[in-house]
């Protein structure tokens, strides 16, 4: 499993942006797609929502990758 420290500076960023931010998506029109498609996970929850508010803490997985959110 490929893991992913993510850098956080603000209070949140918005999952297609963090797919994007990350590489795991080319834009983020195809984050968007990604979440539209299923198999992301917040947390260990399935989330829907495209622009769904990532903080601070948690965990995002997309198939065997995992992104974890950490402070600046």
């Amino acid at each position: 499993m490929q893991k992913i420290q993510f850098t956080l500076d603000r209070e949140h960023v918005q999952l297609n942006q963090l797919l994007k931010l990350t590489g795991l998506a080319g834009s983020g029109g195809a984050g968007k797609a990604m979440v539209a498609a299923g198999g992301i996970t917040v947390d260990g929850i399935a989330e829907s929502r495209k622009t769904a508010k990532i903080k601070i803490g948690q965990v995002v997985r997309s198939g065997d990758t995992e992104i974890y959110v950490v402070a600046a």
